[in-house]
């Protein structure tokens, strides 16, 4: 039989700080209350009337939010027992991606039960036995439950119910209109043998209407204006550079040495020269648009706007990427060479 180490002794083998607790009242009922008070919390979140919760981190960042995955992230909760229940919630959104709030409020409402079943006098262990059953029953009841199956992800009639009711609990009113463009952008996206990107959906959002207004388009949609005079090209061949759309600069620095103004004249005209060869190459093999992931020069938007070729420029390298995925482009490091096959669509 294990002999009990007294509560001194033991505390004097662990580290300055350490806490021990023991017995039903110490130990398992302060445990449950702190999941409970975790529970509380969050429970007025959840659903279409939730209430939003408030939230400021330890960087002073303001969150208003009805999220339960973005509120638990922000709390950084330290007890270990109201820890368990934020594992098992952010568990819940790795492999779903929703049902954090749910996750919590059913561990919440049976630690709550557990509490009164405790009180009257049952052991943990009976308690814990008593749940494994029902968990068991549960899913033997599931299996009778199904409302609707979807065999089909790529038709969109059949998709629509399911992604409706995931609608309904962040945009009330909204769900009809926005299930409908959801399950009409995933159903043109969804690939067949591999799993489902959620990065291949995006919104953008532009001022001056509501959400009524919201359409989907298939493609990529920047909300930024193009450098170019030329505004509108359709069946267009791309080029992609990472690099900033303007004359090369060298490594080492240089000093050129001018003696005449006849000099000066001439230097600026075969700068202007070299910048005029590098856009008309583009216009010889058909480009009518380029992105650029840098700045755009003066020189070069003046010869692209000669040659009717439009300049987009974009500022995010993650955007850069979208796209080269989109069209099936390779961003090019710089403007040094043309390879056909890596660069145009």
């Amino acid at each position: 039989m294990a002999m009990h180490v007294p509560k001194s002794y033991f505390q004097n083998m662990m580290k300055e700080g350490t806490k021990h607790l023991s017995g039903m009242h110490e130990a398992v009922f302060s445990n449950l209350e702190a999941c409970t008070e975790l529970y509380k919390t969050i429970k007025t979140c959840y659903g279409p009337k939730g209430l939003n919760k408030m939230v400021i981190n330890h960087l002073s960042k303001l969150f208003v939010t009805n999220d339960a995955a973005t509120i638990i992230k922000e709390l950084e909760v330290q007890h270990p027992a109201a820890k368990m229940i934020v594992l098992a919630s952010q568990q819940q959104e790795a492999e779903c991606g929703d049902g954090t709030n749910f996750v919590m409020i059913l561990a919440g409402s049976l630690l709550e039960k557990a509490i009164d079943l405790l009180e009257c006098g049952l052991s943990p262990s009976e308690v814990i036995k008593g749940y494994e059953m029902a968990s068991e029953k549960c899913l033997e009841i599931l299996e009778t439950l199904v409302c609707h199956t979807v065999k089909d992800v790529k038709n969109k009639e059949a998709v629509l119910p399911i992604v409706k009711t995931a609608v309904g609990s962040k945009q009330d009113g909204y769900e009809d209109f926005l299930a409908e463009l959801i399950s009409e952008a995933c159903s043109k996206i969804m690939p067949t043998q591999r799993t489902f990107n959620v990065d291949h959906v995006r919104s953008c959002k532009i001022l001056g209407s509501g959400v009524l207004s919201s359409t989907c388009l298939q493609g990529m949609v920047f909300k930024r204006n193009v450098e170019s005079d030329i505004t509108l090209v359709k069946d267009a061949k791309i080029a992609v550079y990472s690099c900033p759309f303007d004359i090369g600069t060298t490594e080492t620095k240089g000093t050129v040495l001018i003696k005449t103004a006849e000099e000066l004249k001439n230097f600026s005209v075969d700068e202007e020269k070299l910048i005029e060869n590098s856009v008309k190459a583009l216009a010889d093999i058909g480009i009518t648009c380029v992105v650029s992931g840098g700045k755009v020069g003066e020189m070069m938007l003046h010869f692209a706007n000669k040659f009717n070729i439009m300049v987009v420029r974009l500022m995010s390298k993650w955007d850069l990427r979208r796209l080269c995925k989109s069209i099936n482009a390779t961003a090019l490091p710089n403007m040094s060479h043309l390879p056909l096959r890596r660069l145009v669509l």
